[in-house]
C-alpha cells in the first residue's frame, strides 16, 4: 500500500517504512539516500521524505552532509553499547518482578513463541520477529510490558548489529536454547539463574560487532564524525 492510500500521515508513513528498511538491512549501512528517488518511489511529495530524515537522523539512522548528499548511517559501536546497557537495565530488573504465580496467557503465549522459533529451517527475519515478542512477552510477565516501547525505541543501531550478527550465524539455534534456558529459570523461580543466561544472551551482540567488524569494516563507523567524500560517487572516509 503506497504512503497515499496508508491511514494515518503520509510523514509518519515514510518514517516508519524507512526506519523499518534500515533496521532490516535493506538500506544497508552507508547508502546514499536521494529525496526524490524515494518520493517517487513511495508516490509522495519530497516534504514527507524531507521531515522523515530529520526525524530518523535525530535517531542517529541517518546522516545529512551538506553539499555530499545524505546517507544510511554506518552502525555506531558505541551507540550499539548504549542501547544494549538500557535494554540489560530494563530486562535484568523486570525479573525481580515477577510474580510467583505468573499471568497462565503470558505463559502460554511465551511457550507457543518458542515453539515457533524451533520450527526447522524458521526464516531469519521470522525469528527477528519471535525474538522481539518474545523478550516483549517476558517484560509483561512481571507487569512491565509497557516498558518495551521505550526500549525499542532507542535500539535502533543495536537491532542492525543484531540482524548483521544474526544473519552472520550458521544457526539460530545457540539464541532458541538461551530463550529456553531464560523461560525455564524464571518458571522454576530461579531469578538468579534467569538473571545470569538473559545477561550473557543480550551481550552476545558485543562479540558479533566485533567478529563482524573485522570481516566488513565498511559497516561500521570507525569515527562517528566521518564525512563522505565526493568522487564521481560519494565514498566514506575513516
Amino acid at each position: 500500500m503506497s504512503p497515499r492510500k496508508a491511514g494515518g500521515s503520509s510523514r509518519q508513513t515514510v518514517y516508519d517504512s524507512l526506519r523499518r528498511r534500515i533496521l532490516g538491512l535493506e538500506l544497508a549501512p552507508g547508502t546514499a539516500l536521494s529525496e526524490n528517488d524515494l518520493a517517487a518511489e513511495m508516490g509522495v511529495s519530497r516534504t514527507p521524505v524531507r521531515e522523515s530524515m530529520i526525524l530518523l537522523s535525530e535517531e542517529g539512522l541517518v546522516q545529512v552532509f551538506p553539499k555530499v548528499g545524505t546517507f544510511v548511517s554506518r552502525v555506531d559501536a558505541a551507540r550499539v553499547a548504549d542501547a544494549q546497557f538500557l535494554r540489560e537495565a530494563v530486562e535484568l530488573a523486570a525479573l525481580d518482578d515477577v510474580p510467583a504465580s505468573p499471568p497462565e496467557e503470558i505463559v502460554a503465549a511465551l511457550r507457543e513463541n518458542l515453539e515457533r522459533q524451533q520450527v526447522p529451517g524458521i526464516d531469519r527475519e521470522e525469528f527477528f520477529r519471535l525474538d522481539e515478542e518474545f523478550h516483549h512477552h517476558l517484560l509483561s510477565l512481571s507487569g512491565h510490558g509497557n516498558s518495551w516501547s521505550a526500549v525499542a525505541s532507542a535500539k535502533g543501531h543495536l537491532d542492525r548489529a543484531r540482524r548483521l550478527g544474526l544473519y552472520d550465524a550458521a544457526s539460530p539455534k545457540p539464541f532458541i536454547d538461551q530463550h529456553a534456558d531464560v523461560l525455564s529459570a524464571v518458571l522454576s523461580g530461579d531469578t538468579e539463574a534467569a538473571r545470569s543466561t538473559l545477561r550473557g544472551h543480550l551481550r552476545a551482540v558485543f562479540e558479533d560487532v566485533e567478529r563482524i567488524r573485522r570481516r566488513s569494516p565498511e559497516l561500521f563507523a570507525a569515527d562517528p564524525d566521518a564525512v563522505p567524500v565526493r568522487r564521481s560517487v560519494a565514498v566514506w572516509s575513516n
